[in-house]
C-alpha cells in the first residue's frame, strides 16, 4: 500500500469556500475596468497569485497598465475581498474537513496548508483552524506562483516529508499541475472536467480515511 506520512491542503475551495468572495471582488474590478468577466474566467484564476490573476483579467480586456496601476488594482481587489470575508466563521468550512483533519491527527499524519493566498492565515483565524495545521505556507512565503511547486515543496520540507509520501489536496487545475511537478500524490476536490489529471478526484472529503485514499492511490501507481 502507498505509504502516506503527510497531507498538504490548499485553502480556497478545499478547506473553505472563499471562491465566491474572490469572484465578487474580481467582478467588481472588472466592471470598473470595463473588462468582460464571468465565473468561468474566475475558475481559471484558482490557485494562482493575485498579480497573475490580474494579468489574466487584463488580457481578457486587452488592457495595458503600468506596474504602479497594477499594484493599485490588486490592492483594491484585496480590500474588497477582505471586506467580504470579515464575517466568516466555522460554518464556511467545507463538508468533511473537520472530521478528516481529526482523523489525520488520530493516525499521526502530519498536515500543512499550502496556499497561494496572502490572506491564508487571516482566513484560518476567522474560521478557527489555525492551530489544526502543523505548518502553514502561503503567498507571503513563496516567490513562484502555481503551477510552480514551490509552495508544496516548502510545506513538505517543513513537515520533513517526502513528496512521494505526501498527498496534496487541490481544487484547481494549476494547483494539481504544481503538485504533479513536485512529485506529490494528488487528490482533486471537485469535478473531473477540471481536475482529471489528479491521481484521484472526489467531490468532497466526507467519510474519507487515509487508508482508503492510500488504497486508491496504490491502484493508480
Amino acid at each position: 500500500m502507498t505509504k502516506i506520512t503527510a497531507c498538504i491542503f490548499d485553502l480556497d475551495g478545499v478547506i473553505v469556500d472563499t471562491a465566491k468572495y474572490h469572484y465578487q471582488a474580481w467582478h467588481k474590478l472588472a466592471i470598473q475596468l470595463d473588462i468582460p468577466f464571468n465565473e468561468a474566467e474566475n475558475e481559471k484564476m484558482k490557485g494562482i497569485s493575485r498579480m497573475d490573476s490580474l494579468e489574466m483579467m487584463l488580457a481578457l480586456g486587452d488592457k495595458t497598465y503600468t506596474d504602479i496601476d497594477k499594484q493599485k488594482y490588486c490592492a483594491a481587489k484585496n480590500t474588497w475581498y477582505l471586506d467580504l470575508v470579515t464575517d466568516m466563521d466555522q460554518s464556511e468550512i467545507l463538508p468533511g474537513i473537520l472530521d478528516f483533519i481529526a482523523h489525520l491527527k488520530e493516525e499521526k499524519i502530519k498536515i500543512a496548508l499550502g496556499s497561494a493566498s496572502k490572506n491564508a492565515r487571516k482566513i484560518l483565524n476567522l474560521v478557527g483552524l489555525t492551530d489544526s495545521f502543523d505548518d502553514i505556507v502561503d503567498g507571503n512565503d513563496v516567490v513562484k506562483s502555481k503551477p510552480d511547486p514551490e509552495v508544496f515543496l516548502k510545506g513538505a520540507a517543513l513537515l520533513k516529508s517526502k513528496p512521494t509520501e505526501t498527498i496534496v489536496f487541490e481544487d484547481s487545475a494549476k494547483g494539481i499541475d504544481a503538485a504533479v511537478a513536485g512529485s506529490f500524490r494528488t487528490v482533486g476536490i471537485g469535478q473531473d472536467i477540471h481536475l482529471g489529471h489528479a491521481d484521484i478526484v472526489v467531490e468532497n472529503l466526507i467519510g474519507m480515511s487515509i487508508s482508503d485514499l492510500s488504497k486508491r492511490l496504490e491502484s493508480k501507481s
